[in-house]
């Protein structure tokens, strides 16, 4: 069975020898680079103890220092399951989700038209290579010079000149016996439909070898050399070879130095080489058209984290929300894209030739992440002096968010704005007078209940993504921790369960989960830093925390103890049953048996348990004959106070 054209390449893009390697080696952590795709471990076809495999997830190869056993994800496949070629390509395809494609008779004939073409095209870029070198390349060599581009260079990326003659390349091809249908499925010329003679696409233009992944040219790009040309650069067709969506510009050089440095993505063939020539060898271009998804494919199975250059216009914003917009459905842990902002009116070309290679290294290292330009985007230019404005403002910064599909990362993101907020809405200001605090600073949230603040009610009542009971809860929890440092430690597992409901409560949970193994008792002062003195006053302003029994007695660690342990059951308990609720309902329709039902009674039992407490408060409360807890001072001194009824009954002093 022959595939179709394109097949096996599109496989091997898709996947990653790591992986498939992985299954069975054990990987040598010590030795492997895992963020550089360089992954050692012993050999899985002859008997050895030293990491002496090596893949190179970034190529797609492997090869043994041992045995010499090499190859790529396919022939690892053959090798270590037995199978012959066709079942190690279903193995991988159905591996990557790619269906395998019905019997086709004509794959065959369509692969060899496809070397055909590739033929013509190598041939087509040595043409233009001697052209260069002729009389009629003269001002096209002076424009290379001007820009830099001395002869080594030329001949490292193949540049040549197409002259300004109609009928140039299609009388070479048809000296040396080409077919002219086979030149113009390459794309390197054009047949009018009325019939009349082929003609050379690409005329008095400077020319550039597109390649694929193997080094094979499938295209090619023209830079005219007319100031008043209609297009500044020209690409080549969509053909058998050439698929602009899914290759990049220098994709084959850039795929060894992805390795060594990070994948640096420009918008044209100068740029790409400007920076390759200065020391930027992992760097690639889309093909004349916005970048695609499966661009980005490409560019993460480079590096995880491409750097995008912007031009510093409008128009290189633009094209960068058009890429954030593409990429956010498509991020994971590890996996995005940062953007480095070029002076306004150059290009990385332009800056390195003006002020040098170092000049871009500090573009590059100041690039910025997504989040940083999707905020820029939200609030640059716009005013936001009316409740309607900020609520318009975390309407459309929600509906962003919500289309990362990760949810650690929608988490994340929704940190990261969160504080971005509260510096553009509530600048940082210091702790004013008042009782200390639990780390010695200046606690304003003792001095008394603080006016209620529009952000509490708004993440309380709005943001909060489940109960408010449970919001409260949580509230109490975080407060507990800040009053009692040593607590944190002890209880960092419950902590980092928890899914906070608000975006305040899940930056505290962080901060705190952040300083678990070094909480001493100034943890409150520096959590306030780092989130900013009014997530505090906030957080102690709300009512169930002032009169929560941890925070009530402050020096009675064990009780804050015990409290904290019955408050992180009950919120995991009310959530467990609000989950199987949840679950049942949509269950029900289809089964309602016995089991179900069991599930909703062991649920409903776990939460009242949980409510009623392991200790219920022993040492601060009893329990009245009606089930109602009973504060024990104001018993203690209601039974005083009757007792002393009772006495002055007994002298006569009373009626």
């Amino acid at each position: 069975m022959s595939l179709p054209n394109g097949f096996v390449d599109e496989l091997r893009t898709r996947l990653s020898l790591a992986q498939v390697v992985g299954r069975k080696v054990t990987w040598d952590m010590r030795k492997s680079n895992q963020g550089k795709g360089d992954m050692w471990a012993p050999c899985p076809f002859h008997q050895e103890k030293s990491a002496s495999f090596h893949v190179d997830d970034r190529k797609g190869y492997y090869y043994c220092f041992g045995c010499h056993a090499k190859g790529d994800a396919i022939s690892f496949v053959r090798e270590t399951e037995n199978v012959g070629f066709m079942e190690a390509i279903e193995i991988l395809a159905r591996e990557v989700g790619m269906p395998m494609p019905a019997r086709d008779p004509q794959a065959q004939v369509r692969a060899d038209r496809r070397t055909q073409l590739a033929e013509v095209m190598e041939q087509a870029v040595q043409y233009f290579r001697l052209q260069l070198k002729t009389g009629q390349g003269a001002a096209a060599r002076e424009y290379l010079d001007r820009r830099g581009l001395r002869e080594a260079a030329q001949e490292r990326w193949g540049i040549g000149f197409a002259p300004d003659s109609r009928q140039g390349l299609i009388g070479h091809f048809r000296d040396k016996g080409v077919e002219e249908a086979l030149v113009v499925a390459a794309g390197l010329a054009i047949k009018p439909e009325d019939g009349g003679a082929a003609y050379d696409r690409f005329r008095g233009r400077i020319i550039f070898p597109i390649r694929d992944g193997r080094g094979r040219a499938i295209s090619l790009g023209g830079r005219a050399l007319d100031p008043n040309a209609r297009a500044k650069y020209l690409n080549g067709p969509e053909t058998e070879l050439f698929d602009k969506g899914r290759n990049l510009f220098n994709l084959d050089r850039a795929r060894e130095a992805a390795g060594k440095q990070p994948l640096v993505v420009a918008e044209g063939y100068m740029d790409v080489i400007a920076l390759s020539e200065a020391g930027f060898e992992a760097s690639v271009a889309p093909l004349g058209t916005a970048i695609t998804e499966d661009q980005l494919r490409l560019m993460w199975r480079l590096h995880p984290e491409p750097i995008v250059t912007l031009d510093g216009d409008a128009a290189g914003q633009r094209a960068a929300m058009r890429v954030i917009d593409l990429a956010l459905p498509m991020i994971e842990a590890g996996q995005s894209l940062r953007f480095a902002v070029m002076p306004e009116g150059l290009d990385p070309d332009d800056l390195i030739r003006a002020e040098g290679a170092g000049a871009m290294q500090t573009r590059l290292d100041a690039a910025l992440p997504m989040v940083r330009l999707l905020w820029q985007r939200e609030t640059e230019g716009k005013v936001f002096d009316s409740p309607e404005r900020r609520a318009a403002l975390d309407r459309d910064l929600r509906a962003v968010i919500g289309r990362i599909k990760d949810k650690s990362i929608r988490g994340h993101y929704g940190e990261e704005v969160g504080r971005l907020r509260r510096e553009l809405f509530s600048p940082p200001r210091s702790f004013g007078g008042g009782e200390r605090g639990p780390g010695g600073g200046r606690a304003p949230w003792r001095k008394g209940p603080a006016p209620s603040l529009a952000e509490t009610k708004s993440s309380l009542l709005a943001a909060a993504s489940g109960e408010v009971e449970e919001v409260l809860r949580e509230a109490v929890i975080l407060a507990t921790f800040l009053t009692h440092p040593g607590l944190v430690d002890r209880f960092e597992g419950a902590l980092e369960r928890i899914e906070m409901a608000t975006e305040d409560h899940r930056l505290l949970q962080g901060l705190l989960l952040g300083h678990a193994h070094d909480a001493g008792p100034d943890l409150a002062q520096r959590v306030a830093a780092e989130a900013g003195p009014e997530v505090l006053e906030k957080l102690f302003s709300l009512n169930h925390v002032k009169i929560a029994p941890a925070l009530r007695h402050p020096a009675d660690g064990d009780l804050a103890a015990l409290c904290l342990a019955e408050e992180l059951a009950k919120l995991e308990a009310t959530r467990g049953a609000r989950r199987e609720v949840q679950e049942a309902a949509e269950e029900i329709e289809a089964l309602a048996d016995e089991g179900l039902t069991f599930r909703l009674k062991e649920s409903v039992r776990a939460r009242e348990e949980a409510a009623r407490g392991a200790g219920e408060d022993s040492k601060l409360f009893d329990r009245a004959a009606n089930g109602v807890l009973v504060a024990r001072e104001e018993k203690d001194a209601l039974d005083a106070l009757l007792e002393q009824i009772n006495i002055a009954k007994d002298r006569g002093n009373l009626p």
